[in-house]
């Protein structure tokens, strides 16, 4: 299991190889969340990142 410490500024280093497993690269923004006792890390995507999403939805036959 990794670790991370805490800095006195409250900062901590990602783990390299969470890094590399999770395509973190620097200056990337990550979403901070405090979920049932714990921190969780989640990464933005960006409108740009998101393109190419199959969001089509099929309409109901009555509906243009």
């Amino acid at each position: 299991m990794l670790s991370v410490t805490v800095s006195p500024r409250f900062q901590i280093v990602i783990p390299q190889a969470v890094r590399e497993q999770l395509h973190i690269e620097a200056g990337r923004k990550l979403q901070v969340l405090a979920y049932d006792n714990r921190i969780e890390l989640l990464p933005l995507e960006s409108p740009q990142q998101l393109r190419g999403i199959d969001s089509t939805v099929e309409r109901e036959g009555d509906r243009a």
